[in-house]
């Protein structure tokens, strides 16, 4: 009996972590260990407590993976970036990484990056017209 495939476009926490657990177990059995952390850089209102952006991403077989990052519009040009960005390769460095990886889009902050010493891999384009999404890369030098 084959089995059935159904698409759905909601999140579906359960169906995530069966997927997510089942690559992992694969991944695992094949290198013999298993070293996916977390990566989380908030940055936090002083006054409220209250999160306003950061960096989500984790680190894994001696790579960084950034997924997501996010300065408010009022933070920008304080050099808060750059220090959440040191604060996580300084992170992937101590635990043994050698490489990161991220991606944004052409209108975000590929020269920001650039700056800080990731070098572009690839470029795919994407919607709207004219833009494109960004691949970057950057060796942790010892």
């Amino acid at each position: 009996m084959q089995p059935i495939l159904v698409l759905s476009g909601v999140p579906e926490p359960e169906a995530r972590t069966i997927i997510g657990d089942g690559l992992n177990a694969y991944n695992d059995a094949i290198v013999g260990y298993g070293d996916r952390t977390p990566l989380t850089i908030k940055v936090v209102d002083p006054e409220t407590g209250a999160v306003m952006g950061g960096i989500s991403g984790g680190t894994s077989l001696g790579l960084l993976f950034v997924d997501l990052v996010f300065v408010p519009d009022r933070l920008r040009g304080l050099d808060i970036g750059t220090r959440m960005m040191g604060m996580a390769e300084e992170e992937a460095r101590r635990r043994g990484c050698r490489a990161g990886v991220l991606y944004t889009i052409s209108f975000q902050a590929p020269e920001f990056y650039r700056k800080l010493g990731w070098r572009v891999f690839g470029e795919i384009p994407c919607d709207p017209p004219g833009t494109s999404r960004v691949f970057l890369t950057k060796t942790f030098d010892d």
